[in-house]
């Protein structure tokens, strides 16, 4: 039986570094290993063994079961009868509180429709979360040639040009050098590119990226620049709609 790896992953890492650091102030290292477990759960888990969701948080299995107990106490996973784990209802509870009062994709899906329609290309919004970005709408292009990204999905953040828009425009950093929207193409994956642009909330806070991504046989250079117009335009909308 192959050996697993109980080395911590970059994400568990970096959400440790931040609850260290932000503010300058240090959290309950409790509820830390506690949210590191719930937040140890992928896109596409069923059931999570504790052999896993030790190898994915770093925590020994002791410790991991101790925040288990405390998580299935609240409803936010549950046990189930080979041992493992998986999320439980109180997690949808959330979520659609979430939803309800942010209100983001009533405002975000709308556009990406719009987009998908007037270019034939995969219209998306971004966020970053740590050292990745997170897909969190899109809309799919009617051609049948296109990138397979579903919402909840992570991507890295590499030079696409999704990342850079989620990097050079976080924390309010000054950009007005920087030409948007922003074209690449093979950058995460060699058969795809896509171009982005910033969308801004109150305060100029970056709320994150809105893309259109296609194949490059399809999304050239010349197809970007046609569409940058109308992308840049759906930006600025869609910041005045979430009162950037």
């Amino acid at each position: 039986m192959a050996k697993t790896s109980k080395t911590p992953s970059k994400t568990a890492k970096a959400k440790t570094a931040k609850a260290e650091t932000t503010s300058g102030l240090k959290g309950v290292s409790a509820v830390d290993r506690a949210l590191s477990v719930l937040t140890a759960f992928q896109r596409g888990d069923g059931e999570v063994s504790l052999a896993e969701l030790t190898r994915r948080t770093g925590l020994i299995k002791t410790t991991v079961m101790r925040m288990a107990l405390s998580l299935e106490s609240f409803g936010l996973i549950r046990r189930v009868d080979d041992g493992g784990y998986r999320l439980d209802a109180e997690v949808m509870r959330l979520a659609a509180c979430y939803q309800h009062a942010f209100g983001l994709a009533d405002h975000v899906t709308p556009v990406l429709e719009k987009l998908a329609r007037a270019t034939g290309e995969t219209a998306s919004f971004y966020t970053r979360r740590g050292d990745q970005r997170l897909c969190l709408f899109r809309v799919e292009s009617a051609n049948q040639i296109r990138m397979h990204v579903q919402p909840g999905d992570l991507r890295p953040m590499d030079k696409s040009a999704i990342a850079q828009v989620l990097r050079h425009f976080d924390r309010g950093r000054a950009t007005a050098e920087i030409d948007t929207p922003i074209f690449t193409s093979g950058v995460t994956d060699p058969h795809s590119a896509a171009v982005a642009t910033p969308v801004f909330g109150p305060g100029g806070a970056l709320l994150g990226a809105l893309a259109l991504s296609g194949p490059v046989t399809r999304l050239t250079p010349a197809r970007a620049e046609e569409i940058r117009p109308l992308l840049k335009t759906a930006g600025i909308d869609l910041t005045t709609a979430c009162g950037g």
